[in-house]
């Protein structure tokens, strides 16, 4: 590969440095639950030290046809699911494995890739592997070998990205060198917040954002759907354990339209006590109102914002207070803090030494950046607000896999929601932000409106009318299993074989009374494990292993499609081995053979899963 002028051959160890003009960074992430952004924007943070004009973009928020004019990019990647890209990256996903793209298309970019990814999952960083092999394709210049971080790690990704970040620098200052009297801006140094927050006098006009406009484009994340909630019903028995909602949704009006596999993504919000402590510990005036101003010229708003807004809306729908926090906001109160002990400690938190014992603090007992607020007073209240969105992330929006099908349900989405809550050492149990929000809802005591949109999801299920299929969903997994039996059912389409597990008849056996009707009519065939209703635990793969002849005959003689959908733990992998054994005891395969059965049948789509942690 020829390098481009003022750039290094990859083959060679001379370096041309390029002009003082060029010294331009572009940072551009592939991020689902907000680590690879995070990443992204220390990245734009040390590239400020160094003097480097910088911007950090969602890789679909990226113009990608620009990107043969730029000289240096950072690509930060997670990988989702089974080794799939980000949702703001398939746009460019798509774009950048386009066959008939010039292979001298990139030969002017200096480029490196970061990959965030988590080792226990088969297609570790594949996201990230994959973009640096096409990127050296299209003829860009690689600064570093791929870099792999993996969540699995006692210290995270981070114990990869440090070591990453000094070689990284390294070579971009060879190539790109400090201009004349310029040295990089020492880390005691507290660089400047992205936004300025400009308070609203009191009696300023209100200027309130008018209503979501009725312009009928398709609800999207950043245009959602206010659907009306119309029942939210515990599918528990009041002594489980766990409490699960079946919760539906009015989507009348909204032109969304969906097939099973489908899944709903739901903006949730904090609590009003949360808001209410949060501000009063950051001495804030919820009711206050305040425009943004972004700090540099080509730097955008954030868009889930109105202009102007209140303190109150802000953090009730945009800081993501309740989330664990990362490195990164230690390491900016630590700035910021005026007390001498907590300064210490904040420092500490944010130092690489100190990464096992800010996992202890943080990470293992999932404390929430509410929390961690109060354990540092001094510091929470001198906060400047113009840091809040520097200091704290964007609420994400959460995917939930559609529990019904239009064709039984016209103008309705259907959930069924495992309420999270579990305990830690810390007194206080831990909750899901968005499950405890949708459970306190209470729409039998009037009009309860959530924001969300729909998204194809990864599971696909047969066109033919005469394909039978075998799904495998314990627990909530059920869920999109049901919109998919209900669809088949309307459409008068039989061959539906469900395995379903749960813990005790008697108390989690969801959807009881649909299934024994569909089974009475002759629609499906139920296989049932109640893991604790004997003295051994039967799963679902056990039932598997029972009813090998049925699953063997349905995919050997009618080209049945399997599907598996539940908790990533150890579900999925013990499905597998059952899977593996029928094709060995029933089909007469080798375990070699058995493996690559299993493999060819995911190869063409025969076998899918989805699963989640």
């Amino acid at each position: 590969m020829l390098a481009c002028a003022g750039k290094s051959d990859v083959f060679s160890d001379t370096v041309i440095p390029a002009p003082m003009s060029e010294r331009k960074l572009l940072i551009l992430f592939g991020s689902q639950t907000g680590t690879a952004q995070d990443a992204a924007e220390r990245i734009s943070r040390e590239a400020k030290r160094r003097h480097f004009c910088c911007r950090v973009e969602a890789l679909d928020n990226y113009s990608v046809a620009n990107l043969i004019t730029e000289t240096l990019v950072v690509f930060v990647c997670a990988t989702t699911g089974q080794g799939d890209p980000p949702d703001n990256m398939m746009n460019f996903w798509r774009f950048i494995f386009r066959k008939n793209l010039p292979p001298s298309s990139l030969c002017q970019m200096d480029y490196a890739v970061l990959g965030l990814g988590d080792s226990s999952y088969p297609k570790f960083n594949f996201v990230a592997k994959k973009l640096h092999k096409r990127l050296l394709q299209l003829g860009g210049n690689p600064l570093l070998p791929v870099a792999l971080g993996d969540d699995q790690h006692d210290l995270g990704p981070d114990a990869v990205i440090d070591p990453w970040l000094l070689d990284l620098w390294e070579k971009v200052l060879a190539l790109y060198p400090l201009p004349p009297g310029l040295g990089i801006i020492s880390p005691d140094v507290l660089l400047p917040p992205r936004y300025a927050l400009h308070f609203l006098d009191e009696n300023a006009d209100d200027g309130d954002q008018p209503q979501q406009e009725a312009a009928r484009d398709t609800p999207s994340e950043l245009h959602p759907f206010a659907a009306l909630m119309v029942c939210n019903q515990r599918v528990t028995a009041e002594s489980h354990f766990q409490d699960v909602r079946l919760i539906e949704f009015d989507i009348t009006g909204s032109g969304m339209e969906y097939s099973a596999g489908d899944v709903v993504m739901i903006q949730p919000r904090n609590s009003p006590e949360d808001v209410q402590q949060f501000c009063q510990l950051l001495r804030l005036d919820p009711d206050r109102r305040f425009v943004l101003k972004p700090s540099e010229p080509d730097m955008a708003l954030p868009a889930h914002l109105p202009q102007p807004c209140t303190i109150r809306h802000l953090v009730t729908h945009y800081l993501d207070i309740s989330c664990v926090p990362r490195r990164s906001f230690f390491e900016l109160l630590s700035y910021l803090s005026p007390d001498e002990l907590e300064q210490e400690k904040l420092q500490e938190f944010s130092s690489a030494q100190g990464q096992e014992e800010l996992y202890s603090y943080c990470n293992r007992p999932r404390r929430t950046t509410l929390e961690a607020l109060w354990d540092f007073p001094h510091t929470t209240c001198v906060i400047p607000p113009a840091y809040l969105l520097d200091l704290i992330p964007r609420i994400r929006p959460r995917a939930f896999s559609i529990a019904s099908s239009l064709l039984a349900h016209p103008n309705r989405i259907q959930i069924l929601m495992a309420v999270v809550q579990y305990k830690t050492r810390l007194s206080k149990p831990r909750r899901g932000l968005c499950s405890t929000w949708l459970a306190s809802l209470r729409p039998q005591h009037g009009d309860v409106w959530v924001p969300l949109w729909v998204k194809k999801g990864g599971m696909k299920f047969p066109a033919k009318p005469d394909t039978p299929v075998i799904m495998i969903g314990p627990g909530t997994g059920v869920a999109p299993f049901r919109a998919a039996v209900q669809e088949r059912v309307a459409q008068g389409r039989k061959g539906n074989c469900l395995f379903f597990g749960c813990r005790q008849k008697s108390k989690d056996f969801y959807c009881q009374a649909e299934w024994e009707e569909l089974v009475k009519k002759g629609f499906l065939t139920v296989f049932t494990a109640f893991s604790r209703d004997q003295e051994d635990k039967v799963y679902v793969q056990h039932r598997i292993r029972e009813n090998k002849g049925l699953v063997w005959d349905l995919l050997s003689r009618d080209n049945a499609h399997i599907y598996v959908a539940g908790n990533a733990k150890e579900m999925p992998a013990g499905v597998a081995e059952a899977l593996k054994t029928v094709f060995h005891l029933e089909g007469g395969l080798s375990s070699s053979e058995a493996e690559e059965y299993l493999a060819a049948l995911e190869r063409s789509h025969r076998f899918q899963s989805e699963t989640w942690s």
